[in-house]
């Protein structure tokens, strides 16, 4: 996931014409769904579209049928079905799919305490990513409204792959990388947290404290908010040395 991009035997080929590209983006958002045209029109030219939008719509989604026609394949994935239009993708065919499979199979594998398994779910989910979503086209609402939501997944799976890391020990190898999350995201107290608790297991109690100051500082500063409960809650463990923060599971 990333830039839009169509994958075609071993090479990937894109879009050229903008509006086109954001036609193709929000059938694929919407992929197995009937998008009508009256949206279509909405998402490329927004509460005024010219005169002949809709013949504009027809003829961008002949060009696009061409640009997805695949050897040997008669029928387009493209399919006019009233009031408008439907790209029909089989299994595995959109990374987005194969995205929320592995976030679904991760988070079992989580809650079963399979967490060297779970690792590997997520990582492989993050993977997928090829940098940030359908750049250039969030002028289109429902494009916008999905990159938000695709964003908001993303940091929700490398929370919990960070979980399952700090499940089986790995508190050292995750301190760099939380730093790095926490500067790049310094609203997100699950990073915050997870930082603390990777420092504290990594003999490095001042600087979990330290963390959390630093938390702290942010969220009052930007915000005028005190921190969550669940960092206030580690922040207190930490100080009375609880030895319950250092629980891991075997690897």
């Amino acid at each position: 996931m990333g830039p839009l991009r169509v994958q075609g035997g071993q090479h990937g080929t894109t879009v050229s014409a903008h509006k086109m590209e954001i036609l193709l983006a929000v059938l694929l958002i919407r992929s197995g769904q009937v998008v009508p045209i009256s949206q279509l029109m909405h998402e490329v030219w927004g509460e005024h579209p010219p005169q002949r939008a809709k013949a504009a719509v027809h003829v961008y989604i002949s060009q696009l049928r061409r640009f997805l026609a695949r050897p040997g394949v008669a029928e387009s994935p493209i399919v006019t079905k009233a009031p408008g239009y439907l790209l029909d993708v089989g299994p595995g065919e959109i990374d987005l799919a194969l995205f929320r499979d592995r976030m679904r199979t991760g988070r079992a594998q989580l809650a079963a305490a399979r967490h060297a398994e779970a690792v590997r779910t997520f990582e492989a989910a993050l993977r997928l990513w090829r940098g940030p979503a359908l750049v250039g086209l969030r002028e289109s609402p429902a494009i916008n409204t999905f990159v938000i939501w695709l964003e908001e997944a993303r940091l929700e799976c490398v929370e919990l792959m960070v979980e399952a890391n700090l499940a089986l020990g790995r508190h050292r190898d995750m301190v760099g990388f939380l730093f790095q999350q926490v500067a790049e995201h310094p609203f997100r107290e699950a990073f915050h947290r997870q930082l603390m608790l990777a420092l504290y297991r990594s003999e490095r109690q001042a600087d979990a404290l330290k963390a959390y100051a630093a938390a702290r500082h942010t969220l009052n500063r930007e915000l005028g908010l005190e921190p969550c409960r669940a960092l206030r809650d580690l922040h207190r463990a930490i100080l009375a040395a609880d030895d319950r923060l250092y629980h891991t599971v075997a690897a």
